[in-house]
């Protein structure tokens, strides 16, 4: 635990190593990688390496009750994996209740030793995490919210490396500085660490050049403002100009928000300043006369899928986009809002007196108390989940249009069963039964190409023949647009079981997420590995 003040209030925070934001975890493509967890605070807590692909090695993703029992207080749980295949930027976060607030830290996946970049060497490698602060207990917020059926009270601020800037009351000293000099190329590693936020980002006059997103190599292409959803990472570099040896500008993020009331329409700021080579100092500037970077409007969707769009694997012969040509199990799964009866007896404060809740397919996921992959690979599965998540939207209807009038969710413990190796093609459908938003979908276990996207609902017999499968984006978040439609496609060639859910924490709260099950295949390196002794129990 740790006390800090900030926005003239003062609390105590969980933190790892009392780091916040938490420690840096650096490493090279092929590294083993050993981290032990202690938990010293009252909370139950797990981590997860978010975009590791932890390949026959669930046992290390972090997901409490779904790979792993959480880390009791007092005890310890070593986090054993090795990082194949990826280099580039990732992040760890707790990932159980709202304790991601506070606990989360970048992992920066260095190329293998002699492998240079794709592009030009940078001069520096700056880490930007983007956060959001609460002044008050992140657990109380939802733990009310989840009881009263409302929606959470949004967040106070948004911060860069832990601290709010300028632009907030009381932090002017809470400020994150980044001092470069004239003409250099910096390679910035962007974070959305952000609970429940899509975020812009521009530094004033300067244009980024994003060369990476989730840890993988994309085409590169310039942009003034980038869009970043909560799970993503986005590598840019930055050219610094040649004629200012004493100036100073602002970088800032602020949200894109699409639905009612989950959000803070707030922005926080950075100062980017120029210091002469050899010279510890740098031109002390009124923070009233920093050039302020324009943003999108705050709804600006256009905006998102634009970029969205601009995003590309490299797709050559040294990184190759391995896009499934062909599909063996095809997906459609609608993402969204709805409603839970308020209990007899009760008062709720959601829609019309309901309780709010989220869900795939009209699923609402119940967690379980038994992880899921201990019950899977001991066989105990009965009482634990079932086999029975629908492929398709149970009741069809216009997804985007006028919505139906019973907006209630069913709710279980459901999961989908994928045979070793299946090439899968999912379209994630957004739907408007209470309102359109915007939804990050994280997919644990795997990367995956983004081959289609669109507004209105999805057409099976006319999008599918414009999906890209020569050069799409592969990632392991994508944001399915709001009040529209992605297809994603992966080969399912790493056994265990793998959630996938919103980003939003409220959402995931609120139970929009599922988990597939992907079996053993026949030769002994297709195969799940035992569990370790030291994997906690529930």
């Amino acid at each position: 635990m740790r006390n800090v003040t900030r926005l003239c209030h003062t609390k105590s925070i969980v933190t790892v190593n009392g780091q916040f934001p938490g420690p840096k975890i650096v490493a090279r493509e092929g590294d083993r990688v050993l981290i032990k967890v202690t938990n010293h605070v009252p909370n139950n807590v797990s981590l997860h390496w978010h975009g590791i692909r932890q390949l026959r090695n669930a046992w290390a993703d972090g997901p409490a009750y779904i790979t792993q029992c959480p880390i009791q207080t007092g005890q310890s749980y070593v986090y054993n994996f090795t990082i194949v295949g990826q280099r580039g930027t990732l992040f760890w976060h707790a990932h159980i209740s709202w304790l991601r607030s506070t606990l989360y830290g970048p992992i920066i996946i260095l190329p293998k030793r002699h492998v240079p970049y794709p592009f030009p060497k940078p001069f520096k490698e700056v880490t930007l995490v983007f956060g959001e602060w609460f002044n008050a207990d992140t657990e109380a917020i939802i733990n009310q919210a989840l009881q009263t059926g409302a929606g959470p009270n949004v967040s106070e601020a948004y911060t860069i490396n832990g601290l709010p800037g300028l632009l907030y009351n009381c932090s002017s000293k809470d400020t994150y500085k980044l001092r470069v000099q004239p003409g250099k190329a910096y390679l910035l590693r962007l974070i959305n660490a952000a609970l429940n936020d899509d975020l812009f980002f521009r530094i004033a006059n300067h244009t980024l050049t994003v060369v990476d997103a989730d840890a993988l190599y994309v085409k590169p292409f310039d942009t003034e403002t980038l869009l970043i959803t909560p799970g993503q990472t986005t590598n840019v570099l930055l050219k610094t100009k040649p004629f200012y040896p004493n100036a100073s500008f602002l970088m800032a993020a602020r949200p894109y928000a699409t639905g009612l009331g989950t959000f803070d329409n707030t922005t926080t700021a950075g100062i980017l300043e120029y210091h002469k080579p050899n010279s510890s100092s740098s031109t002390k500037s009124n923070p009233l006369a920093l050039l302020k970077p324009q943003l999108p409007a705050l709804n600006d969707t256009a905006f998102a899928a634009n970029f969205s769009s601009k995003l590309r694997s490299l797709a050559n012969s040294q990184f190759p986009a391995k896009v499934p040509q062909s599909v063996d199990q095809r997906f459609f799964f609608t993402v969204g809002l709805g409603a839970n009866p308020c209990p007899k007896n009760q008062t709720c404060q959601g829609p019309n007196g309901t309780k709010f809740a989220a869900s795939v397919n009209n699923v609402s996921f119940i967690m379980p108390t038994t992880a899921l992959l201990q019950a899977y690979f001991s066989g105990r599965t009965n009482g634990v989940f079932t086999t029975v998540f629908p492929i398709v939207p149970p009741l069809p209807f216009n997804y985007t249009g006028t919505p139906p009038n019973n907006t209630f969710v069913s709710n279980g413990t459901k999961v989908v069963v994928l045979p070793f190796n299946t090439s899968v093609e999912l379209v994630m459908q957004g739907t408007s039964i209470l309102g359109a938003e915007s939804h990050p979908l994280h997919l644990h276990g795997f990367n995956f190409f983004v081959v289609g996207q669109g507004f209105g609902n999805f057409d099976p017999k006319k999008d599918p023949p414009r999906f890209n499968l020569v050069d799409p984006v592969e990632r392991n978040t994508v944001g399915v647009p709001s009040g529209g439609w992605v297809a994603i496609r992966f080969m399912a060639d790493n056994p265990g079981v793998w959630f996938m859910h919103c980003h939003f924490e409220v959402h995931l709260s609120w139970g929009l997420k599922m988990a597939w099950v992907v079996l053993d295949g026949k030769l002994p390196n297709q195969k799940l590995s035992p569990p370790p002794a030291d994997l906690p129990m529930c």
